[in-house]
């Protein structure tokens, strides 16, 4: 009897496993030239169809990839600097510090594509986030290009209008989702503040369905940190070891109060 309840126990704790989502976010989206800057890769309970900010776990660094891009172009591992922030294995996140050397808007990008052996289920996993380096942070330059380049990531949120500068409250975040370099349509998309569920089946106040052109905006009125949150399912899509696959893109904005260009 005890052995039926520990098998039934793993595979719930499986099944939950299988809907997590990762997610990558730093300290601050605006850092001095030549300052730290500290990135997080985080791991979520989402079998609510992530629907929260809560901590579950942590990553399997196996098949993990973490990078800066930096205005130039060039990339920078944060793997092999990640720090362990729990104090047990299953426990807290990972986080990496990283000194900008150059002016403009730095991409952070995670991938993951991994069998999960006890589903069977491929899952393939994305995240983005961003922060823009500035000599001076009294005032900040608006023209940060390179925030909409496209990493091609198979299920890939990419933001339309600038995720750093200028940002605020009232500063429509418009993101493009692309499914294996194609705007995908009718599909949701949650943005998630900080310290907020949201209502269970579809939240009207904080998710978007795209249009025909892959496109959903959102409009915050408040300053926080949003988690921007897309799923794609693919039941047939099988393959050596697997049955189906899942595919999550998730982008972190931080919207501050005030906005840093203007000061208002």
């Amino acid at each position: 009897m005890n052995l039926r309840l520990t098998l039934l126990a793993g595979c719930l704790l499986a099944g939950t496993a299988a809907a997590h989502d990762t997610w990558v976010e730093t300290n601050t989206n605006l850092v001095r030239t030549g300052d730290a800057v500290y990135i997080d890769l985080k791991l979520g309970n989402h079998g609510n169809d992530h629907r929260d900010f809560k901590l579950a776990s942590k990553i399997d660094l196996e098949g993990v990839t973490l990078d800066v891009l930096s205005p130039s172009g060039r990339s920078y591992d944060l793997k092999p600097d990640l720090v362990d922030e729990g104090y047990t294995p299953k426990e807290g996140y990972w986080s990496a510090k990283f000194v900008p050397g150059q002016e403009g808007l730095h991409v952070v990008a995670h991938s993951l594509d991994k069998v999960v052996s006890y589903a069977p289920t491929r899952s393939v996993k994305s995240a983005k986030t961003f922060f823009v380096t500035s000599d001076s942070l009294d005032r900040v330059d608006e023209d940060n290009p390179g925030f909409d380049r496209i990493l091609g990531h198979a299920l890939e949120l990419r933001p339309v209008t600038n995720p750093v500068t200028p940002m605020g409250p009232g500063q429509m975040i418009d993101v493009e989702l692309l499914y294996k370099g194609k705007p995908l349509a009718d599909a949701r998309v949650s943005f998630v503040p900080r310290g907020t569920t949201l209502n269970e089946d579809f939240d009207s106040q904080y998710e978007r369905m795209t249009d025909s052109d892959g496109r959903a905006r959102f409009e915050p009125k408040d300053g926080n940190v949003y988690l921007i949150v897309a799923h794609h399912e693919e039941p047939d899509e099988a393959g050596e070891g697997y049955t189906s696959t899942k595919y999550s893109a998730t982008m972190t904005v931080f919207v501050p109060q005030v906005c840093p260009c203007c000061g208002e």
